[in-house]
């Protein structure tokens, strides 16, 4: 049985092998694509177009760069800070903040496992 208790839960997702964490990594789809498909939320991958819904780049639209389990972020082409000396840096996202407009679907397995 899985405990109920926050800190409970905060210590098996800091905790959970990689391999695990990836479920974890999920992020609601459009509309469009749940009707399709039938489900309402999928794992990011890179490859995924992605709306981002939350935050100071709220409404920018861009393909998954980079998905990162060890901090649980993923990085979007088009979502970036500029540093102090000017340098432009991705900003990490996190897969909760973002919606899922297009697939990046190379294997139809991924849909129905």
């Amino acid at each position: 049985m899985v405990s109920s208790q926050p800190r409970k839960q905060r210590k098996s997702r800091y905790q959970a092998p990689l391999h695990k964490r990836h479920k974890l990594l999920g992020a609601m789809l459009s509309p469009e694509l749940a009707e399709k498909h039938g489900i309402k939320s999928i794992p990011v991958r890179t490859g995924d177009t992605v709306k981002v819904l939350r935050g100071d780049h709220k409404g920018k639209e861009g393909k998954v760069a980079k998905v990162n389990l060890t901090k649980m972020t993923i990085t979007v082409d088009g979502v970036s800070v500029t540093k102090s000396d000017g340098t432009e840096v991705p900003r990490p996202v996190q897969p909760s903040n973002v919606m899922i407009t297009k697939l990046e679907l190379k294997d139809e397995k991924r849909l129905g496992d």
